[in-house]
């Protein structure tokens, strides 16, 4: 008797354990995804300059800012997916000799690739920075946001001004690798190729361990945040 009564004792005691267990299990699970829920409010995603007059027929052409529009468009989706903030940068170009993305003109607007939706936020800027004279940071204050996702043309001018600002601004930055355009340079009578340019600033800004921004491709941050 006393045998059985030690078994069903130790039997009772696993039983229960288990069901704590089972409920930490349960908690734990809760709790990282509140967790996730959390950080993917205060992540928004910072479409700069996919406009018209980067592309085909455009007065300023980049090289190849179709394929870089398509690949912010996944990223897009993602977000509209997931129900999380998207900002659409726009620039409308005011200083004297201006030649595109000129107010009123079909140039300034945003591609059809990346068309704003109703619901998702449009910000005009005059500057590279995306930061400088507009309602971004007030913006991004309001609404708790401290993770920025950025995609956009052009990768060595607004690009690389909106991401070093929004690091000194305190926001944590990633920067997807393919979904950015530039075009050739010219210096001291020598053609830079638009690839270059390209990956000469992504490196930049994900010097000394990501200093202004985590740069990774598109596929690399889909696959990270499945």
């Amino acid at each position: 008797m006393k045998k059985l009564a030690s078994l069903l004792l130790i039997i009772a005691t696993t039983i229960a354990c288990n069901k704590k267990n089972d409920s930490s299990i349960q908690n734990s699970i809760k709790n990282t995804k509140e967790m996730e829920s959390s950080k993917k409010e205060k992540t928004a995603l910072i479409i700069i300059d996919i406009q018209n007059d980067y592309f085909p027929g455009g007065t300023m052409e980049l090289v190849e800012p179709e394929k870089a529009a398509l690949k912010a468009k996944e990223v897009l989706s993602y977000f509209r997916e997931n129900k999380m903030p998207v900002i659409h940068i726009q620039h409308i170009a005011l200083q004297e000799g201006a030649t595109f993305f000129l107010p009123n003109t079909k140039g300034a607007e945003i591609n059809k690739i990346v068309a704003p939706l109703a619901n998702e936020k449009v910000i005009t800027k005059n500057y590279p920075n995306s930061f400088r004279d507009t309602q971004l940071l007030e913006y991004l204050h309001e609404n708790n946001i401290t993770d920025l996702v950025f995609a956009g043309m052009m990768t060595d001018v607004c690009i690389d001004a909106t991401v070093r600002a929004s690091m000194d601004n305190g926001f944590n930055n990633t920067l997807i690798s393919d979904a950015v355009a530039t075009r050739d340079r010219e210096l001291n009578g020598k053609v830079v190729p638009a690839g270059q340019i390209n990956t000469a600033f992504l490196a930049g800004l994900n010097a000394l361990g990501g200093l202004y921004a985590t740069v990774l491709s598109s596929d690399e941050f889909l696959s990270k945040n499945k």
